[in-house]
């Protein structure tokens, strides 16, 4: 069967499993999975596919990994401090598109050859952090727009992953939302124009129980899960 050459736009309300580590479960009744780009097969998202649901794609578009396939496209240049307690992971410059912007795209190429549906590119508000690099909000709008841009000229959606300051700027950009721990940090008040524009919130906690984040999450329409920091197959929806 052909699938749509549009790209996917997620419903305002749908279940989903997010897991990077362990055996993946691919068992569940979900809507959309949210799968590692290098370490997720193709035949496992055809098998996806073909229950009827969608295929998020995830990678670090912010950062660099030192276990990743393409690490040495990488130039030490664009390579800034290391994040906070993650081990082999670097900030990158993301001013130099020049540089980043072909290997951005290369991935989503490879996300798109796998067959994912979607784009979750991770750490895209290194502006906020200690990054080694003097980057400013103007620096972070313009390489997420570039994110967004080519993700959508490959017919894949994309989510803005966190970056809560900017979503004023980005929501027009973006399909949908993926956020950590807004209920812990009391903020989550600020990914409602993604709900009014009739774009889902997906929202995770890790360190809060259900009874503490899921009846707020239900009444402003997230679609919320309890997990695991090690994003493995553990899963608690709110809904």
């Amino acid at each position: 069967m052909l699938r749509a050459i549009t790209a996917w736009k997620p419903s305002l309300v749908s279940s989903w499993q997010i897991q990077y580590t362990g055996a993946i479960n691919t068992s569940l009744d979900v809507d959309i999975y949210n799968l590692d780009a290098f370490d997720t097969n193709a035949a496992t998202i055809s098998s996806l596919h073909s229950r009827g649901m969608h295929v998020m794609c995830y990678f670090s578009a912010g950062s660099w990994e030192n276990w990743r396939p393409d690490k040495n496209q990488f130039p030490a240049q664009v390579l800034g401090k290391t994040l906070d307690a993650w081990a082999g992971e670097k900030w990158l410059d993301i001013r130099r598109l020049d540089i980043l912007g072909p290997i951005m795209k290369a991935r989503m190429d490879l996300c798109k050859s796998k067959g994912f549906d979607g784009i979750d590119p991770d750490n895209t508000d290194g502006y906020t952090n200690d990054t080694g690099f003097p980057l400013t909000y103007q620096d972070q709008l313009n390489y997420n727009i570039f994110l967004a841009n080519a993700a959508h000229a490959r017919r894949l959606s994309i989510g803005l992953k966190n970056d809560i300051d900017q979503i004023p700027d980005l929501v027009s950009y973006f399909d949908w939302q993926l956020n950590e721990q807004c209920f812990q940090y009391d903020e989550c008040d600020k990914l409602l124009p993604f709900i009014t524009a009739g774009k889902p919130v997906f929202n995770i906690e890790y360190y809060l129980s259900t009874g503490q984040f899921c009846p707020q999450a239900n009444a402003m329409n997230f679609n919320s899960l309890k997990k695991r920091l090690s994003l493995d197959a553990y899963r608690v929806p709110c809904r």
